[in-house]
């Protein structure tokens, strides 16, 4: 499905004081998580000081919908790429393109800073989120444990650039 015209992606810039609504709409995105996958999400762990250090050393982009924040994804820059995390949609926009200009704006960054690709962690629950993210041209690569657990709980999943 495209995406609506009144949508606009634009990078995090200096002065950015809606900290509470990005915090909410993160911790909206990733609520449906609750229950499903083990161990929780670290989202959960976020809060406004933290979410404005973690902007203070990634690259942000938010998606606008009307003013409002529709979506978001930080973006880590690593030697050989851009490391993806804490991608949200508002759940009541999903399907609507707004995640794909996202990681489209990461995936520009990525090539202007001569990265040959962008890579992220999925996890092993969420199989709907593994098709989208085929989709949109991850494949995957890595299943990892977190800490505690004797069993992969997620996947690493990468783009790489032609």
């Amino acid at each position: 499905m495209d995406q609506p015209a009144s949508v606009l992606v634009t990078q995090f810039a200096p002065g950015f004081d809606r900290w509470d609504e990005l915090l909410s709409l993160i911790m909206r995105a990733f609520a449906p998580m609750d229950g499903v996958i083990d161990p929780p999400s670290s989202a959960h762990l976020l809060c406004v000081e933290s979410l404005r250090d973690k902007a203070g050393r990634e690259t942000v982009f938010v998606a606008l919908q009307g003013g409002q924040i529709a979506g978001c994804v930080f973006a880590l820059e690593r030697p050989d790429d851009f490391y993806i995390g804490k991608f949200a949609v508002e759940l009541g926009l999903q399907g609507q393109g707004i995640g794909r200009r996202l990681m489209q704006a990461v995936e520009d960054l990525a090539r202007n800073r001569n990265k040959p690709g962008i890579e992220l962690q999925t996890r092993v629950e969420l199989t709907a989120n593994h098709a989208t993210f085929a989709r949109l041209g991850f494949r995957e690569t890595a299943r990892t444990a977190h800490d505690g657990y004797d069993r992969p709980t997620s996947i690493t999943m990468r783009k790489e650039f032609a």
